[in-house]
Parts: structure tokens; sequence; C-alpha cells
């Protein structure tokens, strides 16, 4: 086990973002969104057959960390390229970060496929991660968003139902596809938790974690899937910063800071389109690849700040389809 948490009961992430599902659900025609029932099952379309919006991605993107975050929208320089960006901050980043906005959740039957995140999977806990650490959301409600081309089927929404063990009626399930605004603010509000997915992979103990500060630029909308896939990851992998807070020995944080940013990667200087195209499969892709541009420790035991990586501008110029004037 890499890290623990106490179970606290009133931090359920199911109960947390209920309020945000039900301002979407209440105001969808203001959000741009589509609300149906399937079974008695809420499912709200935020981009498949609708066209979103980004008032709706910060809400799916806070949605998706449980209510444990917070999501907003600014212009920022990115060592001189100047763009939209998605800003996230958190004082429970294991609990918003791993324990919710993880895409922890494959999803795959006949006809449809999704990676699921969100607070729902504390519910199902197939992972057995919430058990080991002795947080199952016990939430009669349960809330997951998936990352998907289309709505799902009614198969799906079996499996999903039989996994969270509630009433159709408490299940709530929100849909956005990558080529959609919804899907580029809840990608690019990943950056921490890339970061700690990074950190966790390198078997860091991230319970020493105190609380993250990240800010990603916006990928811009997409006209196909893979083109989506390029500029989503690019945003993260060249020019996502995060920073922090952490309780531990200076020495360990010393030792592994330039492990972190993506320039820790071999792979790291090229797009991700061409990475992508030069993989026979996506897992052939380096795996210390997957993190953001540049990182910040702090330290809180000693004051001492770590950093390394670096922003590139130029990749992220290329791959966003910038035209200058």
């Amino acid at each position: 086990m890499i890290f623990s948490l106490p179970d606290i009961p009133e931090l359920s992430p199911n109960r947390l973002a209920m309020p945000y599902v039900e301002e979407l659900i209440k105001d969808h025609q203001k959000f741009k969104v589509a609300v149906h029932e399937q079974d008695r099952v809420h499912i709200i379309d935020c981009g498949v057959n609708v066209r979103g919006s980004w008032e709706a991605g910060i809400l799916f993107a806070t949605i998706s960390m449980g209510g444990l975050g917070q999501v907003d929208t600014r212009w920022a320089d990115f060592n001189g390229f100047r763009w939209p960006s998605v800003q996230v901050m958190t004082d429970h980043p294991l609990r918003a970060c791993m324990l919710s906005q993880f895409a922890g959740w494959p999803i795959y039957t006949r006809g449809f496929s999704a990676l699921g995140s969100g607070p729902g999977r504390a519910v199902a806990d197939f992972e057995n991660i919430f058990t080991e650490l002795g947080c199952v959301d016990q939430s009669e409600i349960a809330i997951l968003c998936l990352e998907s081309e289309k709505l799902p089927t009614k198969e799906a929404i079996r499996n999903i139902l039989e996994k969270c063990h509630c009433k159709p009626e408490n299940l709530f399930i929100l849909v956005a596809p990558t080529t959609s605004s919804v899907g580029s603010i809840q990608i690019a509000a990943r950056a921490l938790e890339t970061g700690l997915y990074k950190l966790k992979s390198l078997s860091y103990d991230i319970s020493t974690i105190r609380s993250g500060w990240g800010v990603c630029p916006l990928p811009p909308v997409a006209p196909d899937r893979i083109i989506a896939l390029g500029r989503t990851n690019d945003a993260i992998l060249y020019g996502a910063t995060v920073y922090y807070n952490v309780e531990d020995n200076d020495e360990n944080l010393a030792a592994m800071i330039h492990q972190l940013p993506s320039s820790f990667s071999k792979e790291f200087g090229r797009s991700f389109i061409e990475i992508f195209k030069n993989n026979e499969d996506f897992y052939d892709i380096d795996p210390l690849l997957f993190s953001p541009a540049e990182v910040w420790l702090t330290n809180l035991k000693s004051g001492r700040t770590f950093h390394a990586g670096r922003i590139r501008p130029d990749i992220l110029v290329a791959s966003f389809g910038t035209i200058n004037d």
C-alpha cells in the first residue's frame, strides 16, 4: 500500500458533488447540456449530442473531484505564450484527485467503451483501493463521469448499477467526449492528478502531500478524436505547472524532483501525436512521459521549495493549431 487515509464519513465525495450535479440539471439550457432518464438512471449529456459549454466543463471537473476542489478558468502566460487556462486547487489532493478524479474505471461493453472517473468509484470500489484505505463511500448516491464519444448503452448502465449497488434513480452519469468544450476543460483540470499519479508510480508516499495547486493551458476543441488526444496530452505534458505542499524530508524531495516532470522521459520534446504514431501501441509509450511539464514541491517542515521541468510553448503553439498574424 502506497498511502493510507483515515475514514472521514462527512467527506463523502458523492454527497459533496451532488449540489453541482443538481445545478447542472436544473440549469441545463444555460449550460448547453441535455438531461434524460434511461431506466430511471439520470444521464447528463455534456457534449455527445449537444454543444456543451465552458461553464459546464467547470462543473464537470468539480464533480469529478467529488466537490473537494476548486476549478476555474483564466488567461495565463506559458513562457511567452499567452493562452486561456484551467486552474485547480484542493486541500484534499488524495481524495479529490486519486480517489475520485482518476480515470481508474474502464468500461467496455458491446458497442460502448468509456473511461470512468468521479466519486462513483468510491461507491463501487471494484478496484478494492477504497476498502484497503478504509474510505469506501457509503453514500446512497453514485455519480460517475465518463469520457466517451457515445452515451452509455443499456448494457453499460446495468454494468455500472451492478458495481455501484444503488437504486437506478440514485445513479447520475455525466458524459463528455474529448472533442468537446467540457472534455477539454475536464482533462486540463487533471494536471494535479497527473502529478500525483506520477509520484505514486515512483513509489512515493503521497499521503505526505497536504494540498495542491495546478494550472494547465486549455486545449482548443479539435475536429476529431486523434487531434483531440494530441492536444489534451500536449497541454499537460508541455504546458501544465503543478505545485504541492508536502511534509517530508528535504533529502527525499531533492532526490526525486528531477524525475517528476515530463522532461525526464526520453520521449520529451515531440508532440504527443508524433509519439503516438511512432509507437505500435499506446501502452508502448514511455510511462515516465505522463507528467506535468513543471513541478514545484514546498516542504512544510523545512520551508524549502524544490523545482524541476520546463514549459515548451513552441510545441503548444503547433499542437493547438494557432495562426499568428
